[in-house]
């Protein structure tokens, strides 16, 4: 396994729909630990397993962004949004975007099933900025960022930043910092496969 990074916008593994996890092993144990670690050090508040270029359903989610609040770190493993309620506009960004934000419209209350690092079935019923925050990674596992769920108008405004990481992420494709992107898709595949 690679060492583990934030890839940014638009790295094919943003765009990929997760699969499901079949086990929980020590492997998965080590990448949860290493996404809590990556996810600090950006200062978030939740990361996506596509965030960190590996296609499994799973996220990591602690709204305090605090590694010494451990009993604040969520693992969201196999997650499904059973049930949405009301309706709420806030402003999002996104590590995989770094400085970028803008308003997106949430549902305001969710019921998530997940499991947990110990494989037990779990439901949990959240609001607020954790109700955001969870349909927010939700939604990375879909491969879906948050620019796509912006009203027209709002997006534009944000386009020319998304552009430069575009053209970012292309040179450094050019100069052999990431592979192209068909290489990094057969890599996605590939681990898809080894997750069985």
């Amino acid at each position: 396994m690679p060492a583990l990074q934030i890839v940014n916008y638009p790295h094919p593994a943003l765009r990929w729909k997760s699969k499901p996890v079949k086990s929980i092993t020590p492997e998965l144990r080590d990448i949860v630990r290493k996404m809590f670690d990556l996810m600090y050090e950006a200062r978030g508040i939740g990361l996506a397993a596509n965030q960190v270029a590996l296609p499994y359903r799973l996220f990591v989610i602690n709204l305090t962004s605090d590694p010494n609040e451990p009993e604040e770190e969520f693992v969201f493993i196999n997650p499904e949004i059973t049930k949405r309620k009301g309706t709420a506009e806030g402003e999002e960004g996104c590590l995989s975007l770094p400085q970028v934000y803008g308003d997106v419209k949430r549902s305001e209350e969710i019921t998530v099933e997940a499991y947990d690092l110990n494989g037990q079935l779990f439901e949990i019923t959240l609001d607020d900025l954790a109700a955001r925050a969870v349909q927010h990674e939700h939604d990375h596992i879909e491969g879906i960022m948050f620019p796509d769920r912006m009203v027209e108008a709002k997006r534009n405004e944000i386009d020319v930043l998304i552009a430069d990481f575009e053209s970012e992420f292309r040179h450094k494709q050019e100069t052999g910092e990431y592979p192209p992107d068909e290489e990094i898709r057969n890599q996605l595949a590939q681990l898809e496969q080894e997750l069985g």
